[in-house]
């Protein structure tokens, strides 16, 4: 990982406070929960998202059937995908839409061309990384 990348994330993970997980689940095996229960265990506010969940409480949060939907109660500082790189194009249109700063997408998530949409609306990008990992190195 390049010095900036490395910069970026810490940047990213010291000034956030709100993450909206885009494909949380309610069940504790699945890795987003686990992602998203240690992350709210050090202090960030998790903003569960997923149509199929929505209205269900997750981690003693409201789950939000889009971006959108959660933006307009929320203040969101990054979305961290847990979808099919297939699935990112329209995730990074709502972040567009919410100006979201950051949109990250997790370990084994690649979109060349999602993350240049993202980027050329200025959000700044993480790609490929786990944010539970990533928190656990740097800070």
């Amino acid at each position: 990982m390049s010095t900036n990348q490395t910069d970026l994330i810490t940047s990213i993970l010291s000034k956030s406070k709100t993450i909206a997980v885009v494909g949380m689940s309610s069940k504790t095996s699945r890795p987003s929960h686990g992602v998203a229960a240690y992350m709210q265990a050090h202090g960030y506010r998790i903003i569960p998202v997923n149509p199929r969940e929505a209205g269900n409480i997750i981690l003693g949060e409201h789950c939000y059937p889009d971006l959108i939907t959660a933006a307009a109660e929320h203040r969101i500082d990054i979305v961290d995908c847990f979808r099919n790189a297939a699935d990112i194009p329209p995730i990074v249109e709502e972040a567009i839409q919410i100006a979201v700063p950051y949109f990250w997408m997790q370990s084994g998530i690649i979109n060349e061309g999602a993350a240049a949409r993202a980027e050329a609306a200025g959000i700044k990008v993480v790609m490929d990384r786990c944010i539970k990992i990533e928190h656990r190195i740097r800070l």
